[in-house]
């Protein structure tokens, strides 16, 4: 299983961080590892002063493709769940001002949160997704897919080029404006329009 993360995808996320916009899809990997399921706790890490959450809409692939056309890119996952990339911002900023990669900051042990798996037949258009994430009751992100830069199917035709896709592979979709640290104690709440999908606390 593959665990691909699409970084940038939102304009205001972007600009939060005084990243410039990009052109084409910015993506890294995460390792099998970094999954965490079934709303366990997230125990924060003793080599990190600094970790955000980043809610993301995923998308699973469903069978196997290379070179997909975006015309077919939607024949390739049928369910959609919400995940966290979980960031180490101090880790990653230390990386970035030495122009080093930052994998360091991303695919620590359980770094990926992720919900159970909805059927996209519950939703009526893929590019008019909303979603969100609540911290100790107050909304902190709000996002819909139709603001992504790279929509889903653009996303897996680009990635199949690299990639061959299979089974069960995720792409984590991108994060909107609003990312912000997490503290011991911290419960998080996150929902695909109005169905709740994460609850689990920081420890």
């Amino acid at each position: 299983m593959k665990i691909i993360c699409i970084g940038r995808n939102y304009v205001n996320h972007a600009k939060e961080l005084n990243n410039p916009v990009p052109a084409k899809p910015v993506f890294f990997l995460k390792p099998d590892s970094s999954v965490l399921l079934k709303n366990r706790p997230f125990y924060i890490p003793a080599f990190s002063n600094e970790i955000h959450y980043e809610v993301e809409l995923v998308i699973k692939i469903s069978k196997v493709g290379k070179n997909i056309a975006e015309k077919f890119a939607h024949r390739y996952y049928n369910e959609i769940g919400l995940g966290i990339d979980f960031t180490a911002r101090d880790l990653q900023n230390e990386c970035k001002q030495k122009g080093l990669p930052w994998e360091i900051a991303k695919t620590f042990d359980n770094s990926a949160v992720l919900s159970e798996f909805v059927p996209l037949s519950d939703y009526d258009n893929i590019s008019n997704i909303d979603f969100s994430l609540m911290k100790n009751g107050t909304m902190v992100q709000q996002g819909n897919s139709g603001d992504m830069l790279f929509n889903v199917d653009f996303l897996i035709s680009y990635l199949s080029q690299f990639y061959t896709l299979k089974m069960g592979d995720l792409i984590y979709t991108g994060t909107p404006a609003g990312v912000g640290p997490v503290a011991i104690g911290d419960h998080l709440q996150g929902s695909i329009q109005d169905k709740e999908l994460l609850n689990f606390k920081i420890k």
